[in-house]
């Protein structure tokens, strides 16, 4: 891999039980990337994401990742699911768990852990919701929560699957502009998964659209240029 790509796939199908989903993918994932995949339901666009994330192993072909991405340095942001809203943990905790995968064989979170995730709440602007309960956040204040920590995780890259999925419309523009602001400012990857088209052709370099029998891979402009960006346009 060259010394910038964090995520590379070549030739991957993904699927389940023999039936592939995805076919024939090609992809790069480099610092400082921000790629908005879109496409219409049910065509593959979890399966990616779990393909990414390490979650199922391609049918054929090879997923490449950064060593430092081996060892789970990825930032994830997953669907809420109501479950998850109701978690009875406070916000600190809550942010705080994202360094588990860096505990090792430790019981107790290091001073630097500690200090990671203070930090990654001040940065989100929550610290002075550090001791509330999760459970009791709007849903904007709660995606800010697991965006910090999805950072206590992520070293170079955050991925994100619908993030603005229940947010009002002011929450969704907010954690936009985060994103933007931990891509431009940090030099943090993205890679986002999402129905909102037009807010994320605003703020993306590049769009994967995943078509029932076709792929595109391209920047923006040429996305607006495809059929597919013509057809999804015109689908909205």
């Amino acid at each position: 891999m060259g010394p910038s790509e964090l995520l590379a796939c070549r030739d991957v199908s993904l699927g389940y039980e023999g039936q592939s989903v995805l076919a024939h993918l090609n992809l790069t994932v480099r610092e400082g990337d921000y790629l908005c995949v879109v496409g219409e339901n049910g065509s593959g666009k979890s399966t990616l994401m779990r393909g990414l994330l390490g979650l199922l192993p391609p049918q054929s072909g090879e997923i490449r990742r950064a060593p430092e991405l081996e060892q789970g340095a990825v930032g994830y942001l997953p669907q809420q699911t109501r479950a998850q809203r109701d978690f009875p943990a406070t916000v600190y905790e809550v942010v705080l768990s994202g360094c588990l995968n860096q505990k090792g064989l430790r019981f107790f979170y290091s001073a630097a852990q500690k200090s990671a995730a203070l930090m990654n709440m001040g940065k989100l602007g929550i610290l002075e919701l550090k001791d509330e309960s999760y459970r009791d956040l709007s849903g904007g204040q709660q995606q800010r929560v697991l965006l910090a920590r999805a950072l206590c995780a992520a070293k170079r890259l955050l991925i994100l699957d619908e993030p603005i999925t229940g947010l009002d419309p002011a929450a969704a523009q907010d954690l936009y502009k985060l994103l933007s602001y931990l891509n431009e400012k940090e030099g943090m990857a993205v890679v986002m998964v999402t129905h909102d088209l037009k807010s994320a052709l605003r703020r993306a370099q590049t769009v994967l659209h995943i078509g029932r029998s076709s792929l595109f891979l391209g920047t923006v402009p040429e996305y607006l240029a495809s059929p597919q960006g013509r057809r999804f346009r015109e689908a909205e």
